[in-house]
């Protein structure tokens, strides 16, 4: 496959002009890199007005991964999740005058609850249908249409469904279900699928495009070869049509002007990488991450979740103590988790991991559970979780400009949030602005070492 982007990079690199325009380093530096690193000189196309070697790139992607357009981002999943929520509310205000309501899992990046106090959407939460958790947010097809029907029973419209999936923890919804619910209410299907863009490329196909959302956001960065920033905004097939009209300009409302070209020659790279090898790689990765994942729970260790290339251990059910701690113990065997709780351990896996990696792994559980000490089956200072969210009092836009200030949790109670306060996105937010703090909230961010928050001013 054609690399356009990388290929007049390199080019451009080897003929030794005088540059007198930007980056400033002007192709010499520290990193070594600085020579690949351009701005939008002749040639080089530019990432918001694209004709050229980035609209050709782009295509190559939106084939790849089955998109009636795929769009590139240097800002991660956050630029394009923020771009699709307004995509959503445009396409809401060409038939209906009147603010846009998004029916969103509460297990939300805060780019999405950023994106509703910036573009002005209202937000119906959906709580999980299962036990809390902190990443977690489970919501079923007939879920989803419990909701739908209740708020059109009270005249409300609903302008999209946006969920989570895979999750933090690596559970993955019923995309294809929830797709068919929100397209028989006559609404869209929105996905953060910043985890799971790998999930294209498995010997059974469960990406988003795959099965029916409307738009997803992907941080290739995450599951692929790509450098940190690079993601995709993907348009589905059977979204509306002219739907991706305004997607550029959308894209460049939340971004930079001066997107990264390193970022940009990273995704235009991983086409080729995904057209030659991406099937076999991930195929062999699964296989090998299935072995390791039956050696840890044979050491005793509990796993939830069934993302393929995620390892999470629930360390209160394991009995090994805090997550925190045992995250501790395997950086003792030189081995950096992706994120860890009082509760959980998050190990993420992909193709660039060595058989070294994996038996470094698989030696460090086994040490570790011969001399971990086993634990109570349950952490007494743990919360009784409520799937019941606080009460509203402001809409999250209407907060972004009061005067705040910053005080302890343990005085918050009854005060009006102004911010979203969790220490891992995406997850259940315990309060999100202009949600009056209750005990609860109160309760499940002591419990997660959130010691602060920030409120309205009285």
């Amino acid at each position: 496959m054609r690399t356009p982007i990388a290929d007049f990079c390199r080019e451009y690199s080897q003929q030794n002009k005088t540059r007198l325009h930007m980056p400033g380093h002007k192709g010499l530096g520290m990193l070594g890199v600085e020579a690949l690193d351009l701005t939008e000189v002749k040639g080089a196309d530019s990432l918001y007005e694209a004709e050229g070697i980035i609209a050709e790139s782009e295509a190559n992607a939106a084939k790849l991964f089955g998109s009636r357009r795929t769009f590139y981002s240097a800002g991660g999943s956050s630029q394009s999740i923020r771009a699709m929520c307004l995509l959503a509310c445009q396409h809401w205000f060409s038939d209906y005058d009147e603010t846009p309501l998004i029916l969103a899992g509460r297990n939300a990046h805060k780019s999405f609850v950023q994106a509703s106090q910036l573009i002005g959407f209202d937000v119906e939460w959906m709580a999980s249908e299962e036990d809390y958790s902190l990443c977690r947010c489970a919501i079923s097809p007939d879920g989803l249409e419990m909701h739908l029907e209740r708020v059109m029973s009270e005249g409300r419209k609903v302008t999209a469904v946006y969920v989570t999936s895979p999750d933090y923890l690596g559970h993955v919804l019923d995309l294809r279900g929830l797709a068919d619910v929100a397209h028989r209410f006559g609404t869209l299907l929105l996905v953060d699928n910043a985890h799971g863009a790998y999930l294209k490329f498995l010997p059974e196909d469960i990406h988003p495009m795959t099965l029916g959302a409307d738009a997803c956001a992907d941080s290739a960065h995450k599951t692929l070869p790509v450098l940190t920033g690079g993601g995709y905004l993907h348009i589905g097939a059977g979204a509306p049509e002219g739907f991706e009209d305004t997607a550029r300009d959308a894209m460049c409302l939340f971004g930079s002007t001066s997107p990264s070209y390193l970022v940009l020659q990273s995704l235009d790279l991983a086409n080729d990488w995904i057209e030659k090898n991406a099937q076999t790689a991930f195929s062999e990765t699964a296989e090998r991450v299935d072995a390791v994942k039956a050696q840890m729970q044979s050491e005793g260790l509990v796993l939830m979740g069934d993302e393929p290339l995620k390892a999470t251990v629930d360390c209160v059910a394991s009995r090994v103590g805090s997550g925190l701690v045992f995250a501790d113990r395997l950086r003792d065997f030189d081995i950096e988790c992706e994120y860890a709780d009082r509760d959980m351990v998050v190990l993420m896996f992909a193709p660039n991991n060595t058989n070294e990696d994996h038996e470094k792994l698989s030696i460090a559980v086994h040490m570790l559970m011969q001399v971990q000490k086993i634990m109570p089956e349950s952490d007494p200072e743990r919360p009784s979780f409520s799937n019941r969210l606080p009460e509203r009092v402001l809409t999250p836009r209407d907060v972004l400009l009061h005067p705040t200030e910053t005080i302890p949790v343990s005085d918050a109670e009854g005060r009006i949030a102004a911010d979203v306060h969790i220490g891992c996105p995406p997850a259940v937010l315990p309060v999100v602005p202009g949600e009056k703090v209750d005990r609860n909230a109160v309760a499940v961010m002591d419990y997660y070492g959130i010691r602060s928050i920030s409120v309205l001013k009285e």
